[in-house]
């Protein structure tokens, strides 16, 4: 039988590696629309840095690319990007939700069960 500070060691463990491989997947995809953006469009470094993270945080990019190659390496980075942004934060914060609408439906049920005896 695993011991209760085994298990909390191993879920801490288990979170930082959902967080940094989540974070490695995030830094990847910026690296990739930054250098993408600086060689098809010219962008200097930096701001293609703002312009890919402007992309990835859905606000949207406060120019449109001036080359066909261009909208479309935007248009495939919005969906990468977003997507992997939005998938980085349930693959780390996913358990935590589960958990707490399991407690969340016991509490229900506990309820209801009250509700149901008194009446």
């Amino acid at each position: 039988m695993e011991s209760s500070v085994g298990a909390k060691r191993r879920r801490r463990l288990s979170l930082l590696r959902r967080g940094l491989y989540s974070l490695s997947l995030i830094v990847v995809v910026v690296i990739a629309g930054t250098v993408g953006l600086h060689y098809i469009e010219g962008y200097s470094y930096l701001y293609a840095f703002y312009y890919t993270s402007m992309v990835a945080t859905g606000q949207g990019p406060t120019t449109t690319p001036s080359t066909p190659l261009g909208l479309l390496f935007v248009s495939i980075l919005a969906f990468v990007s977003i997507g992997t942004v939005v998938s980085a934060l349930v693959f780390v914060f996913g358990p935590f939700v589960i958990s707490l609408a399991k407690v969340s439906a016991e509490k229900v049920e506990e309820e209801a069960k009250k509700v149901e005896r008194e009446s």
